[in-house]
């Protein structure tokens, strides 16, 4: 429409100024007379129109990932783990599938930036990312929520296999190059949530996660299954003699 809209508009602003009446007469006989011109127009404006719209699209697309990603590790933030745990918790209720969520801690950041400043910590922090990044699946979703914690939401993954996939990043952080830091890692599942908040599931792999670093960090820990909540049976009401 905008490609259309400024050759005519053009065409009207000439009318306008030659004081010709009726404008659709003269409009007419002005395309019948340069129409090869006011092709031109509609279609150099509709290119320059489509470049435009390119441009403004790709760049809000650039600055949405820039608000959903951590620029020091490349991974998503917090606000992006939110969305993500969100969705999958709705997913998992709907078609009763497991998920779990894994917070990861880096071990006495302080000390190493202490030791070797903040380029050292950095360091470190990239490294567990990577790690992590590497240990996770596809559909899994890892996040740097905090100055020296990440997150790892992993969908159709049972407390079991979560534990298991936590093993992995913690060995695998611990055993890398010389001066990698440990890890500890809390988690929680679907359980844990009975009313799908994401915050509710977030607050039990943060509880998790302080055991592991009241444990001695560089562990792993989860909370145990919720019991279930037995039925509340209706009470019998007494009769009355009349």
């Amino acid at each position: 429409m905008l490609a259309l809209g400024a050759p005519l508009g053009l065409l009207i602003v000439e009318a306008l100024l030659a004081r010709t009446f009726p404008f659709l007469t003269w409009v007419m006989a002005r395309l019948e007379g340069e129409a090869a011109i006011y092709l031109y127009l509609t279609v150099s404006t509709t290119a320059v129109f489509s470049a435009f719209g390119w441009i403004l699209g790709r760049n809000a697309d650039r600055l949405d990932t820039m608000s959903l990603t951590d620029p020091l590790t490349g991974l998503g933030n917090r606000r992006q783990l939110d969305r993500r745990i969100r969705d999958e918790l709705a997913r998992a209720a709907r078609y009763h599938t497991p998920l779990a969520l894994l917070l990861i801690d880096v071990d006495r950041l302080k000390d190493i930036n202490d030791r070797g400043g903040h380029q050292a910590g950095d360091l470190a922090l990239k490294r567990v990312a990577e790690t992590i990044a590497r240990t996770a699946r596809k559909t899994d979703a890892a996040a740097r929520v905090g100055g020296d914690e990440f997150a790892l939401l992993a969908p159709h993954t049972t407390a079991e296999d979560a534990v298991a996939l936590a093993e992995r990043i913690r060995e695998s952080v611990h055993a890398g190059e010389l001066g990698s830091p440990s890890v500890s890692i809390g988690l929680a599942d679907r359980r844990h949530t009975p009313s799908l908040e994401p915050e509710a599931l977030y607050r039990a792999a943060d509880r998790a996660l302080y055991l592991s670093k009241a444990s001695g960090r560089n562990r792993v820990s989860s909370l145990p299954a919720p019991k279930p909540t037995p039925p509340v049976r209706p009470s019998k009401g007494r009769e009355i003699a009349s």
